[in-house]
Protein backbone atom coordinates (compact mmCIF):
# COMPACT_ATOMS: atom_id res chain seq x y z
CA UNK A 1 0.00 0.00 0.00
CA UNK A 2 2.57 2.53 1.13
CA UNK A 3 4.92 2.13 -2.73
CA UNK A 4 1.38 2.43 -4.25
CA UNK A 5 0.43 5.57 -2.64
CA UNK A 6 4.08 6.71 -2.78
CA UNK A 7 3.56 6.53 -6.93
CA UNK A 8 0.45 7.61 -7.12
CA UNK A 9 1.89 11.09 -5.11
CA UNK A 10 4.76 11.45 -7.92
CA UNK A 11 2.79 11.09 -10.60
CA UNK A 12 0.48 13.64 -8.69
CA UNK A 13 3.27 15.82 -7.75
CA UNK A 14 4.44 15.79 -10.84
CA UNK A 15 1.40 17.59 -12.04
CA UNK A 16 1.02 19.90 -9.89
CA UNK A 17 4.71 21.36 -8.79
CA UNK A 18 5.88 20.95 -12.29
CA UNK A 19 8.27 17.86 -12.74
CA UNK A 20 8.03 16.45 -15.94
CA UNK A 21 6.10 12.90 -15.86
CA UNK A 22 8.85 10.51 -16.80
CA UNK A 23 11.44 11.73 -15.19
CA UNK A 24 13.95 9.26 -12.79
CA UNK A 25 12.66 8.91 -9.07
CA UNK A 26 15.32 8.55 -6.25
CA UNK A 27 15.12 7.16 -2.41
CA UNK A 28 17.34 7.71 0.21
CA UNK A 29 17.40 5.06 2.18
CA UNK A 30 17.06 5.56 5.84
CA UNK A 31 20.26 6.11 7.78
CA UNK A 32 18.91 2.73 10.11
CA UNK A 33 19.07 0.58 7.06
CA UNK A 34 22.14 -1.16 6.47
CA UNK A 35 25.69 0.55 5.44
CA UNK A 36 28.40 -0.62 3.24
CA UNK A 37 30.56 2.21 4.97
CA UNK A 38 30.40 5.56 6.60
CA UNK A 39 32.39 8.66 5.20
CA UNK A 40 34.34 10.71 7.51
CA UNK A 41 36.31 13.98 6.48
CA UNK A 42 39.33 14.27 8.89
CA UNK A 43 40.21 17.73 10.65
CA UNK A 44 43.24 19.43 9.34
CA UNK A 45 45.02 22.81 9.96
CA UNK A 46 44.93 24.36 6.00
CA UNK A 47 41.99 26.37 6.49
CA UNK A 48 41.94 28.18 9.96
CA UNK A 49 45.04 27.39 11.05
CA UNK A 50 43.95 25.84 13.78
CA UNK A 51 41.97 23.34 15.80
CA UNK A 52 42.88 19.85 14.08
CA UNK A 53 44.64 18.35 16.88
CA UNK A 54 41.98 19.59 19.59
CA UNK A 55 40.01 17.16 17.37
CA UNK A 56 41.53 13.82 16.46
CA UNK A 57 41.39 11.60 19.27
CA UNK A 58 37.03 11.99 18.54
CA UNK A 59 37.77 11.08 14.88
CA UNK A 60 40.10 8.15 16.02
CA UNK A 61 37.60 6.83 18.15
CA UNK A 62 34.51 7.36 15.76
CA UNK A 63 37.29 4.46 13.66
CA UNK A 64 37.74 2.39 16.39
CA UNK A 65 34.19 1.56 16.67
CA UNK A 66 32.71 1.96 13.24
CA UNK A 67 35.64 -0.57 11.59
CA UNK A 68 34.11 -4.11 12.91
CA UNK A 69 31.04 -3.49 11.39
CA UNK A 70 31.63 -1.60 8.44
CA UNK A 71 33.85 -0.20 6.57
CA UNK A 72 34.93 3.31 7.08
CA UNK A 73 36.13 6.08 4.02
CA UNK A 74 37.96 8.85 4.91
CA UNK A 75 38.81 12.03 3.10
CA UNK A 76 42.00 13.60 3.67
CA UNK A 77 43.26 16.80 2.40
CA UNK A 78 46.34 15.47 0.75
CA UNK A 79 49.22 12.70 0.96
CA UNK A 80 50.55 14.39 3.62
CA UNK A 81 47.83 14.34 6.06
CA UNK A 82 47.22 10.47 4.66
CA UNK A 83 50.03 9.48 6.19
CA UNK A 84 49.57 11.51 9.33
CA UNK A 85 46.12 9.58 9.98
CA UNK A 86 47.82 6.21 9.32
CA UNK A 87 50.24 6.74 11.77
CA UNK A 88 47.19 7.19 14.23
CA UNK A 89 45.52 4.55 13.16
CA UNK A 90 47.83 2.31 13.19
CA UNK A 91 48.54 2.84 16.95
CA UNK A 92 44.76 2.38 17.79
CA UNK A 93 42.68 -0.52 18.00
CA UNK A 94 41.05 0.20 14.59
CA UNK A 95 40.23 -2.67 11.75
CA UNK A 96 42.80 -1.08 9.31
CA UNK A 97 41.53 -3.53 6.46
CA UNK A 98 38.37 -2.00 6.86
CA UNK A 99 39.66 1.50 6.15
CA UNK A 100 40.85 3.49 3.12
CA UNK A 101 41.47 6.89 1.60
CA UNK A 102 40.27 9.44 -0.85
CA UNK A 103 42.54 12.89 -0.92
CA UNK A 104 40.42 15.47 -1.84
CA UNK A 105 41.20 19.31 -0.67
CA UNK A 106 38.47 20.12 1.60
CA UNK A 107 37.57 23.32 4.57
CA UNK A 108 36.24 21.45 6.76
CA UNK A 109 35.19 18.63 8.75
CA UNK A 110 31.27 18.54 8.72
CA UNK A 111 30.67 16.23 5.84
CA UNK A 112 26.94 15.42 6.85
CA UNK A 113 26.61 18.99 5.36
CA UNK A 114 28.97 19.35 2.26
CA UNK A 115 29.42 14.99 1.32
CA UNK A 116 27.94 12.89 -0.68
CA UNK A 117 24.04 11.70 -0.71
CA UNK A 118 23.41 8.30 -2.21
CA UNK A 119 19.92 7.37 -3.51
CA UNK A 120 19.48 4.09 -5.70
CA UNK A 121 17.55 5.05 -9.01
CA UNK A 122 13.49 3.33 -9.81
CA UNK A 123 16.01 0.71 -11.91
CA UNK A 124 18.30 -0.34 -8.74
CA UNK A 125 21.48 1.68 -9.56
CA UNK A 126 23.05 4.07 -6.78
CA UNK A 127 24.08 7.49 -7.73
CA UNK A 128 25.90 9.88 -5.55
CA UNK A 129 23.86 13.61 -5.42
CA UNK A 130 26.14 16.08 -5.06
CA UNK A 131 23.77 19.54 -4.35
CA UNK A 132 25.01 22.66 -3.92
CA UNK A 133 26.82 23.37 -0.88
CA UNK A 134 27.19 27.33 -0.02
CA UNK A 135 29.20 27.24 3.65
CA UNK A 136 25.63 27.60 5.42
CA UNK A 137 24.59 30.92 3.53
CA UNK A 138 28.10 32.49 3.17
CA UNK A 139 29.01 32.04 6.61
CA UNK A 140 31.94 30.09 5.92
CA UNK A 141 34.83 29.00 3.08
CA UNK A 142 33.19 26.36 0.88
CA UNK A 143 34.15 25.94 -2.68
CA UNK A 144 36.49 23.18 -1.94
CA UNK A 145 33.92 20.83 0.49
CA UNK A 146 31.65 21.65 -2.66
CA UNK A 147 33.59 19.94 -4.76
CA UNK A 148 33.60 16.49 -2.59
CA UNK A 149 30.70 14.62 -4.03
CA UNK A 150 32.18 15.02 -7.79
CA UNK A 151 35.49 13.29 -6.38
CA UNK A 152 33.54 10.59 -4.15
CA UNK A 153 31.51 9.36 -7.51
CA UNK A 154 34.47 8.70 -9.99
CA UNK A 155 36.63 7.47 -6.89
CA UNK A 156 33.36 4.38 -6.24
CA UNK A 157 32.42 4.51 -10.01
CA UNK A 158 29.00 5.65 -9.58
CA UNK A 159 27.36 8.04 -11.75
CA UNK A 160 27.08 12.12 -9.64
CA UNK A 161 23.63 13.74 -10.46
CA UNK A 162 24.95 17.80 -10.05
CA UNK A 163 22.22 19.34 -8.21
CA UNK A 164 24.13 22.45 -7.81
CA UNK A 165 20.75 24.27 -8.30
CA UNK A 166 19.62 23.45 -5.16
CA UNK A 167 21.48 24.41 -2.06
CA UNK A 168 20.72 21.27 0.40
CA UNK A 169 23.13 20.66 3.55
CA UNK A 170 22.60 16.69 4.63
CA UNK A 171 22.43 17.72 8.06
CA UNK A 172 18.90 20.00 7.49
CA UNK A 173 17.23 17.56 6.61
CA UNK A 174 16.08 13.94 8.72
CA UNK A 175 14.33 11.16 6.31
CA UNK A 176 12.25 8.17 8.72
CA UNK A 177 12.73 5.65 4.79
CA UNK A 178 8.97 5.44 4.05
CA UNK A 179 8.26 8.36 2.47
CA UNK A 180 8.31 11.74 5.04
CA UNK A 181 11.37 14.39 5.45
CA UNK A 182 11.59 16.97 8.15
CA UNK A 183 13.37 20.13 7.92
CA UNK A 184 13.67 23.60 9.01
CA UNK A 185 12.81 26.31 6.88
CA UNK A 186 15.82 28.55 8.12
CA UNK A 187 18.19 26.10 6.72
CA UNK A 188 16.69 25.23 3.51
CA UNK A 189 14.12 27.48 2.21
CA UNK A 190 15.46 31.15 3.19
CA UNK A 191 17.38 33.64 1.02
CA UNK A 192 20.96 32.42 1.92
CA UNK A 193 20.67 28.95 0.74
CA UNK A 194 18.14 29.12 -1.95
CA UNK A 195 16.87 32.68 -3.23
CA UNK A 196 15.49 31.70 -6.54
CA UNK A 197 13.48 28.51 -5.97
CA UNK A 198 10.09 28.40 -4.32
CA UNK A 199 9.39 25.73 -1.30
CA UNK A 200 7.24 23.94 -4.06
CA UNK A 201 10.33 23.50 -6.08
CA UNK A 202 12.32 22.72 -3.41
CA UNK A 203 9.70 19.48 -2.46
CA UNK A 204 10.01 18.73 -6.19
CA UNK A 205 13.68 18.49 -5.95
CA UNK A 206 13.34 16.67 -2.69
CA UNK A 207 10.30 14.13 -3.86
CA UNK A 208 12.38 13.62 -7.11
CA UNK A 209 15.73 12.87 -5.56
CA UNK A 210 15.16 11.27 -1.73
CA UNK A 211 11.91 9.71 -3.01
CA UNK A 212 9.48 11.39 -0.13
CA UNK A 213 6.27 12.38 -0.18
CA UNK A 214 5.52 13.96 3.11
CA UNK A 215 6.89 17.18 4.37
CA UNK A 216 7.09 18.19 8.11
CA UNK A 217 8.41 21.97 8.32
CA UNK A 218 9.34 23.30 11.16
CA UNK A 219 9.70 27.28 10.53
CA UNK A 220 13.05 27.26 12.43
CA UNK A 221 15.54 30.11 13.30
CA UNK A 222 18.02 32.36 11.75
CA UNK A 223 21.30 31.81 13.81
CA UNK A 224 23.54 34.44 12.42
CA UNK A 225 27.35 33.58 13.49
CA UNK A 226 25.71 31.99 17.05
CA UNK A 227 24.13 28.87 14.89
CA UNK A 228 25.59 29.45 11.21
CA UNK A 229 23.65 26.44 10.44
CA UNK A 230 20.56 28.04 11.12
CA UNK A 231 19.03 25.42 13.19
CA UNK A 232 19.80 22.49 11.64
CA UNK A 233 17.05 19.86 12.54
CA UNK A 234 19.11 16.34 13.47
CA UNK A 235 20.17 18.62 16.45
CA UNK A 236 16.62 18.08 18.13
CA UNK A 237 14.38 15.54 15.73
CA UNK A 238 15.40 12.53 14.47
CA UNK A 239 13.33 9.83 12.94
CA UNK A 240 14.23 6.17 14.64
CA UNK A 241 12.60 2.63 13.46
CA UNK A 242 9.20 1.01 14.76
CA UNK A 243 7.41 4.89 13.70
CA UNK A 244 9.28 6.58 16.64
CA UNK A 245 10.53 9.93 16.93
CA UNK A 246 13.80 11.07 19.16
CA UNK A 247 13.79 14.54 20.59
CA UNK A 248 13.98 16.51 23.49
CA UNK A 249 11.35 17.75 26.20
CA UNK A 250 9.47 20.70 25.38
CA UNK A 251 11.10 22.74 28.27
CA UNK A 252 14.69 21.57 26.40
CA UNK A 253 13.61 22.52 22.92
CA UNK A 254 12.81 25.60 24.33
CA UNK A 255 15.90 26.42 25.45
CA UNK A 256 17.37 25.09 22.58
CA UNK A 257 15.40 28.26 20.65
CA UNK A 258 12.80 26.13 19.13
CA UNK A 259 9.65 27.92 18.99
CA UNK A 260 6.49 27.18 20.49
CA UNK A 261 4.53 26.83 17.38
CA UNK A 262 7.96 24.54 15.81
CA UNK A 263 7.26 22.66 19.28
CA UNK A 264 3.17 21.96 18.46
CA UNK A 265 4.06 20.81 14.90
CA UNK A 266 6.75 18.09 16.66
CA UNK A 267 4.02 17.12 19.20
CA UNK A 268 1.98 16.71 16.33
CA UNK A 269 3.98 14.99 13.61
CA UNK A 270 2.59 11.66 11.96
CA UNK A 271 4.23 9.81 9.22
CA UNK A 272 3.39 9.66 5.77
CA UNK A 273 -0.13 7.39 6.16
CA UNK A 274 -1.16 9.84 9.07
CA UNK A 275 -0.36 7.89 12.04
CA UNK A 276 1.45 9.65 14.76
CA UNK A 277 4.74 9.24 15.79
CA UNK A 278 5.74 7.77 19.43
CA UNK A 279 8.12 10.23 20.78
CA UNK A 280 11.32 9.43 22.78
CA UNK A 281 13.17 12.31 25.14
CA UNK A 282 16.74 12.03 25.51
CA UNK A 283 18.16 15.15 27.99
CA UNK A 284 20.56 17.67 27.75
CA UNK A 285 23.32 18.26 29.42
CA UNK A 286 23.17 19.02 33.13
CA UNK A 287 26.15 21.44 32.88
CA UNK A 288 27.15 24.17 30.33
CA UNK A 289 29.56 21.84 27.86
CA UNK A 290 33.06 22.95 28.46
CA UNK A 291 36.17 21.72 26.45
CA UNK A 292 38.53 19.53 27.55
CA UNK A 293 40.84 22.19 28.49
CA UNK A 294 38.27 24.06 30.45
CA UNK A 295 36.56 26.68 27.81
CA UNK A 296 33.11 26.85 28.74
CA UNK A 297 31.16 26.57 25.34
CA UNK A 298 28.18 28.40 26.75
CA UNK A 299 25.44 26.25 26.51
CA UNK A 300 24.20 22.59 27.25
CA UNK A 301 25.01 19.46 25.22
CA UNK A 302 22.41 17.71 22.75
CA UNK A 303 22.10 13.79 22.31
CA UNK A 304 19.73 13.76 19.58
CA UNK A 305 22.54 13.99 17.08
CA UNK A 306 23.98 10.59 16.94
CA UNK A 307 24.60 8.50 14.04
CA UNK A 308 23.04 4.88 13.70
CA UNK A 309 26.13 2.93 12.32
CA UNK A 310 25.43 -1.19 11.16
CA UNK A 311 27.14 -2.49 14.81
CA UNK A 312 27.24 0.58 17.10
CA UNK A 313 25.49 4.23 17.60
CA UNK A 314 27.54 6.97 17.74
CA UNK A 315 26.65 9.01 21.12
CA UNK A 316 27.64 12.55 21.42
CA UNK A 317 29.60 12.31 24.87
CA UNK A 318 30.28 15.46 27.13
CA UNK A 319 31.73 13.95 30.54
CA UNK A 320 28.85 15.41 32.21
CA UNK A 321 26.40 13.03 34.41
CA UNK A 322 23.81 12.89 31.66
CA UNK A 323 25.51 11.14 29.12
CA UNK A 324 25.39 7.68 31.05
CA UNK A 325 21.37 8.42 31.34
CA UNK A 326 21.49 9.43 27.33
CA UNK A 327 23.21 6.08 26.42
CA UNK A 328 20.67 4.05 28.28
CA UNK A 329 17.64 5.61 26.68
CA UNK A 330 19.45 5.00 22.93
CA UNK A 331 20.35 1.65 23.84
CA UNK A 332 16.77 0.75 24.61
CA UNK A 333 15.97 2.06 21.04
CA UNK A 334 18.60 0.20 19.79
CA UNK A 335 18.84 -3.04 21.77
CA UNK A 336 20.87 -4.72 18.36
CA UNK A 337 23.66 -2.34 17.97
CA UNK A 338 26.16 -1.23 21.04
CA UNK A 339 25.89 2.50 21.91
CA UNK A 340 29.70 4.17 21.84
CA UNK A 341 30.25 7.47 23.17
CA UNK A 342 32.18 9.52 20.98
CA UNK A 343 33.63 13.09 23.14
CA UNK A 344 32.17 16.05 21.82
CA UNK A 345 33.30 18.65 23.72
CA UNK A 346 35.82 20.07 21.60
CA UNK A 347 33.47 19.58 18.83
CA UNK A 348 30.67 21.27 19.89
CA UNK A 349 32.80 24.73 20.20
CA UNK A 350 33.66 24.40 16.25
CA UNK A 351 29.49 23.64 15.76
CA UNK A 352 28.45 20.62 15.74
CA UNK A 353 28.36 16.83 17.06
CA UNK A 354 28.94 13.83 15.93
CA UNK A 355 26.06 13.15 13.28
CA UNK A 356 27.19 16.33 11.56
CA UNK A 357 30.51 14.58 11.03
CA UNK A 358 29.53 11.48 9.69
CA UNK A 359 27.58 10.09 6.37
CA UNK A 360 26.24 7.12 5.54
CA UNK A 361 27.11 4.94 2.45
CA UNK A 362 24.44 2.16 2.15
CA UNK A 363 24.53 -1.41 1.60
CA UNK A 364 24.79 -2.13 -2.29
CA UNK A 365 25.65 1.22 -3.51
CA UNK A 366 29.04 -0.25 -5.34
CA UNK A 367 32.33 -1.62 -4.46
CA UNK A 368 33.53 -1.80 -0.74
CA UNK A 369 36.68 0.24 -1.31
CA UNK A 370 38.16 2.89 -3.11
CA UNK A 371 41.52 1.49 -3.64
CA UNK A 372 40.62 -1.77 -5.57
CA UNK A 373 43.34 -4.64 -5.54
CA UNK A 374 44.94 -5.66 -8.59
CA UNK A 375 43.00 -9.05 -10.10
CA UNK A 376 39.83 -8.54 -7.40
CA UNK A 377 37.65 -8.72 -10.51
CA UNK A 378 37.46 -11.88 -13.31
CA UNK A 379 38.59 -11.55 -16.45
CA UNK A 380 40.72 -8.49 -17.90
CA UNK A 381 39.59 -4.86 -17.51
CA UNK A 382 40.29 -2.53 -19.76
CA UNK A 383 41.84 0.83 -19.41
CA UNK A 384 39.09 3.60 -20.76
CA UNK A 385 40.77 6.72 -19.04
CA UNK A 386 42.35 8.97 -16.99
CA UNK A 387 40.33 11.09 -14.30
CA UNK A 388 41.38 13.77 -11.96
CA UNK A 389 40.10 13.88 -8.23
CA UNK A 390 36.73 15.87 -8.87
CA UNK A 391 36.16 13.62 -11.97
CA UNK A 392 36.77 15.19 -15.00
CA UNK A 393 38.54 13.70 -17.65
CA UNK A 394 42.25 13.94 -18.54
CA UNK A 395 44.39 13.22 -21.27
CA UNK A 396 47.80 12.71 -19.22
CA UNK A 397 48.50 13.11 -15.51
CA UNK A 398 50.12 16.09 -14.78
CA UNK A 399 53.18 14.86 -12.89
CA UNK A 400 53.47 14.66 -9.09
CA UNK A 401 49.32 15.25 -9.29
CA UNK A 402 47.16 12.20 -7.83
CA UNK A 403 44.83 10.88 -10.11
CA UNK A 404 41.77 7.84 -11.09
CA UNK A 405 42.49 5.00 -13.91
CA UNK A 406 39.14 4.31 -14.63
CA UNK A 407 38.36 0.72 -16.17
CA UNK A 408 35.42 -0.95 -18.52
CA UNK A 409 34.14 -2.75 -15.65
CA UNK A 410 34.14 -0.11 -13.23
CA UNK A 411 36.95 -0.49 -11.36
CA UNK A 412 38.89 2.64 -10.12
CA UNK A 413 42.52 2.83 -9.16
CA UNK A 414 44.07 5.47 -7.51
CA UNK A 415 47.51 7.08 -9.11
CA UNK A 416 50.72 9.45 -8.95
CA UNK A 417 52.28 10.37 -12.37
CA UNK A 418 56.21 11.00 -11.79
Amino acid sequence: MRKFGQSLFLLLFGVFHGVAIGQPQYHMPSEEAAHEGTWLQWPHDYTYGWGAQDLESSWVDMVEALTPGERVHIIVYNASIQSHVEELLESSSAVLDQVDYLICPNDDFWVRDNGPIFVESEAGNWVVLDWGFNGWGGDAPYALDDAVPSAVGPALALETIDLSAMVLEGGAIEIDGNGALAATRSAVTQADRNPTLTESEIESYLSQYLGVDHFIWLDGQYGGQEDITDQHIDAFFRFAEQNRVVTMSDADLAYWYVSASDRAIINEAANADGVPYERIELPLTTNNVQTTWGENVGFRGSYVNYYVANSVVLMPSYDDPMDEVAQQILQSIYPNRSVVGINCQNMLLYGGMVHCVTQQQPAGSGTLSIEFPVGLESGSPQFVGYLDLLGRSIDHPEPGKLFLKLFDNGRVEQGISW
